[in-house]
């Protein structure tokens, strides 16, 4: 093994492998948190929303020429980008656009039609019969509409969120908010519903003596507000421009969105070791509830709402129009690659992996975080970054576990630290600039769950060799621990299983296009497996990240949101009392059939 690097400037080659390793980590996970999610909108008179092409309750031409006429834009008539090359579908789209593109997360987001992870762009019938829009026109399958809306709002203020709200609730629409599309359970689609797209809400502001609505005039903060469309490449741009640091969400190009879904569910970071998680930067919250009213959410107004928002789930309270965040100094950061190339048995591979997962809760103490990639097949990569440490610390810190690699493997074993001047110039030197490709444009779903200190400083074996035992690849998330554990666990909505975590680890699968609905459902019992076994593993108490999380979740309320959940429904019914709002395994959703098409419970 290589020794540690000690640089007096980056190195341009190893800033290349560091990049190649974490694109690496991203093209098997992608690190996008759920940026805005689908609501429902309830009418006294029916428990069913009015879906798509249903005559007797959908909104006349005339009623959508009414609302169009209260916007600030023409309403939006998304249909799924692939539809460019099926010329009787899309006879002005441009198909070789869409091929260039189709893994590029920014331009996917610029879409109204295009999802992430394009599964839930398809809508699979109870026959076994799927509605898509393949890429692949070889396949000879007609581009259908699937689960993308078939009209919607373009935002770009509160007022038009506003309308689109009150509109919706009138015609008991399913309403569905999507911002970039980033999300794991299907929230930012919905088969026959109307989207409110928030991406073109896109105001940024920078106050150094920010007070929140109704707060004290002494209480000030260097802060960071930013609308619901923006993304963290554009945030982390103009908190850099006035020499500051925002704890963010991470991505090839950084088209996740910066202020909606990512904190609701948490939002968590290479940097929350050092500074926590996205709820416990979060000051401020504006939002348009079911009522149509517009609220500002703090902790001197509407706290109860604010506590919720910190964790409770998006699109469950409301539609968040700006979030407003605290910002921290820019410091020097170590980055880290540590790989073993393949595994020459599996003893090296159990070795290795139990031995990081016990070096795990050293570094977050010391405030690293980073992403690991693993499986027992392969070969190990972990990509770890620490704010404000300097090297000889890093060196002391980081020397025992490149030893302990260098000695465990016959395999070729690499280890390499660098320096930079702070983590926006890591960030636009290693993950690259909007418009590069990750692992966008796939069909994947995932399973998932929280990792404890305790597990890890009394059982970092067992906790290796099931992890390995699964067979697959897995990412292990280190953004615990640290400043995180150091939270009232009471003080936000979020699980208080996250104060006692230390790592994250999620594995998933994927599949071609025009996959039919009979293998689909054979890799989806494959992950129910996973599932399982990980759920064994941690107890059921153990917790799981919302917005990287499985669709199969027998108890998500406990999973998600722990001993929080009762007073988060109490919230819920306080600000949403005719259920407008409900997504996937959201606070409220055991109320609703399993479309979310019809409440089932009163």
């Amino acid at each position: 093994m290589e020794d540690i690097n000690v640089l007096e400037s980056v190195n341009p080659t190893l800033t290349q492998m560091l990049s190649k390793a974490l694109n690496l980590i991203f093209h098997i996970f992608s690190w996008g948190s759920l940026v805005v999610v689908p609501g429902l909108s309830e009418s006294l008179s029916s428990p069913c929303r009015c879906l798509y092409a249903d005559s007797s309750c959908w909104p006349s031409d005339a009623d959508f020429a009414a609302l169009a006429s209260q916007l600030s834009r023409p309403l939006i008539y998304p249909v799924p980008p692939e539809s460019a090359c099926y010329p009787l579908s899309d006879p002005v789209g441009n198909c070789t656009d869409v091929m260039l593109n189709t893994s590029n997360g920014t331009w996917r987001s610029d879409q109204a039609g295009a999802m992430q992870a394009i599964n839930f762009e398809t809508f699979i019938f109870q026959n076994g019969s799927i509605s898509a829009c393949y890429l692949n026109t070889t396949l000879g399958v007609p581009c259908e509409q699937g689960s993308i809306p078939p009209v919607g709002v373009d935002a770009t203020t509160s007022d038009d969120i506003q309308a689109a709200v009150i509109f919706a609730e009138k015609w008991n629409l399913k309403v569905v908010v999507k911002n970039t599309g980033h999300d794991f359970l299907g929230r930012s689609s919905g088969r026959g519903s109307f989207m409110i797209w928030t991406h073109n809400m896109k105001n940024i502001s920078y106050n150094a003596t920010f007070v929140v609505q109704g707060g004290p005039s002494n209480e000030t903060f260097n802060a960071l507000t930013i609308g619901a469309g923006v993304q963290w490449y554009e945030a982390y741009a103009v908190a850099d421009s006035y020499g500051r640091s925002v704890v963010g969400g991470i991505s090839p190009g950084g088209s996740v969105g910066a202020a909606g879904g990512w904190v609701l569910g948490g939002g968590h970071s290479a940097l929350s070791p050092q500074y926590g998680l996205g709820v416990d930067n979060a000051l401020q919250f504006t939002l348009v509830t079911s009522s149509g009213s517009y609220l500002t959410a703090n902790a001197y107004s509407h706290s109860d709402l604010f506590w919720a928002l910190r964790g409770g789930g998006g699109g469950t309270f409301g539609v968040v129009t700006s979030v407003t965040y605290n910002t921290h100094p820019p410091t020097p950061v170590i980055a880290i690659v540590l790989s073993v190339e393949s595994f020459d048995t599996p003893a090296t591979a159990q070795s290795i992996v139990s031995e990081f997962l016990r070096f795990h809760p050293t570094m977050a103490d010391l405030g690293w975080g980073g992403y690991a990639f693993f499986s027992a097949e392969t070969s190990f990569l972990f990509v770890g970054v620490a704010p404000n440490i300097s090297w000889a610390a890093a060196n002391t810190t980081l020397a025992p576990l490149f030893e302990f690699f260098a000695n465990s493997t016959s395999e070729e074993a690499v280890g390499y630290t660098m320096s930079y001047d702070s983590f926006y110039t890591l960030y636009e030197q290693v993950l690259g600039t909007p418009g590069t490709a990750s692992s966008v444009g796939e069909n994947v779903e995932i399973v998932s769950r929280l990792i404890s200190r305790e597990l890890l400083e009394t059982d970092y074996e067992k906790v290796a060799e099931t992890l390995l035992g699964l067979g697959t690849s897995l990412t292990y998330h280190l953004v615990a621990g640290g400043a995180v554990s150091k939270v009232d666990p009471d003080s936000v909505g979020l699980n208080p299983a996250w104060r006692n975590a230390l790592g994250h680890v999620a594995l998933g699968s994927s599949w071609l296009e025009g996959t039919n609905a009979t293998a689909v459902r054979q890799i989806e019992d494959t992950l129910k497996g996973y599932l399982g076994v990980l759920e064994e593993l941690v107890g059921p108490d153990g917790g799981a990240y919302f917005n990287e999380a499985s669709l199969y979740e027998q108890n998500f309320q406990e999973t998600f949101f722990g001993a929080h959940y009762a007073r988060l429904e109490a919230i819920k019914d306080q600000y949403d009392p005719a259920g407008l709002f409900v997504v996937v395994e959201g606070v409220g959703s055991e109320r609703w059939d399993e479309d979310l098409n019809c409440r089932i419970q009163f």
